[in-house]
């Protein structure tokens, strides 16, 4: 059988295909899965999808009515996943329960240290000879308030690499982490960890209840030379009532890893269109502001474990399996269809 995966990106595929050699023929695309892509799945019963794929009521109806049985999400995040109509179409959908929680983690303090220390602009200055340090101090961590918003497997990572700053630790999360309390984390409210923390790092799931998450609200309550970290889900900040409080020269540093338009542009080159999202436009502009392209989870490590839960996602569906990283379950185990021709 031939699987079509979405959106692979080049330094993915040779780890993709030699993953599935052996087992599964696979088709990787450099494409995205929405709804103008959605009929080249056709006569594919399983495809692979990344995290910026549309998978609407639209795309799912098409891919179901082109044959396709199994979707296979190469990511944790499932919010861009109608589970609703998915089911109701009966098609399996997976996604990857778990990979390396450091590859974000530490990922998450690159962009805490790079604002704080003001490395990009050193780096540009340096590129031109210029080796003033005139607007380039920063503040050592030690001893500081970090409040991690979220604190599962990552929050955990992000937290321990705290502690390892000599950090005062604060966490909200529906849970507390019993690993994160032994390393002296105190939970609070949100509201306190808003007022309270001089660096805060997002790592809780978008969900209705956490979508901006950071609203107005929070932003206003924020410390005027609070640092800002998110590399969990754009959509957990209100991106515009962020700018506004950028614009009233607030904030030490803000590190944004994801952005809550991001799908169509990021993993994208758009240097030569016009990009007309003025929000994101203005935000780039700030030079307290660094701006990534999703790239926390980037790592050999992550991915690696990320292609390996996917394969073996697939061959759950077809050998009849059911495990943890099932969205919508798998209807009873069919003959597999024909390879698809192109």
């Amino acid at each position: 059988m031939e699987i079509l995966a979405f959106g692979v990106q080049s330094d993915e595929k040779p780890l993709i295909e030699k993953a599935f050699e052996g087992k599964n023929d696979v088709r990787c695309l450099d494409v995205f899965l929405n709804e103008d892509t959605a009929p080249i799945a056709a006569g594919y019963e399983i495809i692979s999808t990344s995290v910026n794929a549309t998978l609407n009521n639209h795309v799912l109806q098409t891919l179901a009515a082109g044959g396709t049985q199994m979707i296979a999400q190469r990511s944790t995040g499932f919010n861009n996943i109608d589970l609703q109509v998915a089911e109701r179409l009966g098609l399996t959908v997976a996604r990857v329960s778990y990979y390396s929680p450091y590859s974000v983690a530490e990922f998450a303090w690159t962009l805490a240290m790079a604002v704080n220390r003001r490395i990009v602009r050193a780096s540009t200055r340096t590129r031109d000879f210029d080796f003033r340090l005139a607007g380039l101090m920063g503040r050592d961590m030690r001893g500081r308030t970090v409040g991690v918003l979220g604190t599962g497997k990552i929050g955990e990572a992000f937290t321990r690499i705290a502690h390892g700053f000599g950090m005062n630790l604060l966490g909200w999360d529906v849970v507390e982490n019993p690993a994160c309390v032994e390393l002296g984390m105190k939970y609070v409210d949100k509201e306190q960890l808003f007022t309270e923390s001089d660096l805060i790092s997002l790592h809780v799931p978008l969900l209705p209840a956490t979508e901006h998450l950071v609203d107005s609200t929070a932003l206003r309550a924020m410390k005027d030379d609070a640092v800002l970290v998110n590399s969990s889900r754009g959509g957990l900040v209100d991106t515009k009532a962020l700018v506004t409080e950028l614009r009233a020269g607030r904030f030490t540093g803000i590190g944004l890893d994801v952005y809550e338009a991001e799908a169509g542009l990021f993993f994208l080159d758009k240097s030569l269109d016009v990009v007309d999202d003025d929000t994101l436009a203005r935000l780039v502009t700030f030079p307290n502001v660094l701006v990534t392209s999703h790239q926390a989870y980037y790592t050999v490590d992550a991915v690696g474990q990320i292609i390996d839960t996917t394969l073996h996602n697939v061959l759950d569906y077809l050998e009849g399996r059911r495990s943890e990283n099932v969205l919508v379950p798998s209807a009873p185990a069919k003959p597999s269809a024909p390879a698809a021709t192109s």
